[in-house]
């Protein structure tokens, strides 16, 4: 938001995702469904705090294969989690939502679509070396504007999608709702 000239206060919001991400599976919704929950969860919590203003909640979901990911917890894990997805395609599924008190006032949710090369166990290594903890800030454990774009054969979407804020639809509707310049 910062770097597109936005106005905004961040704050974090204390949910625990695995109560809903559990919750979600065990009920049989889509990552898609999920996304959309867990944002709307996190924009609650902050809402609270500001009943009067417009609180967007987002949240990001990695799924290759039927599993769902995580943001690893240490450099084994992202070991782990890389040799899980090479060599396949995953999406990475974004949920936004916009609350004004408790009211839902716009929810979208971008898909982009990524195929992991099938790199070697030696170029693995040098890639965790290289990219050092950063990447367990990342669901993926990459991080596509540093090394990251390394690990790719093809990409199809949005940057900011893989980023983790799909920021040309978020524009949009704030264009829309007059907040911002058209």
């Amino acid at each position: 938001m910062e770097s597109v000239g936005i106005p905004h206060i961040r704050q974090a919001a204390s949910v625990d995702e695995n109560i809903i991400k559990l919750h979600s599976q065990d009920i049989g919704l889509t990552v898609e469904k999920t996304t959309l929950s867990l944002a709307k969860a996190k924009a609650q919590v902050v809402a609270q705090d500001h009943p009067e203003k417009f609180v967007l909640g987002a949240d990001q979901i990695l799924e290759c294969n039927g599993v769902w990911y995580d943001k690893p917890k240490d450099a084994d894990a992202a070991r782990d989690h890389l040799k899980q997805l090479r060599g396949h395609d995953h999406r990475l599924v974004n949920g936004l939502i916009i609350l004004r008190g408790s009211e839902t006032v716009w929810s979208h949710v971008e898909i982009a679509r990524l195929s992991m090369r099938d790199f070697s166990d030696a170029f693995l290594e040098s890639y965790l070396q290289r990219s050092g903890p950063a990447i367990l800030s990342s669901v993926g454990a990459y991080r596509l504007e540093d090394q990251g774009a390394q690990l790719f054969d093809e990409i199809d979407g949005d940057y900011f999608t893989i980023l983790g804020l799909p920021l040309l639809p978020l524009l949009a509707f704030l264009r829309q709702e007059g907040m911002i310049e058209t």
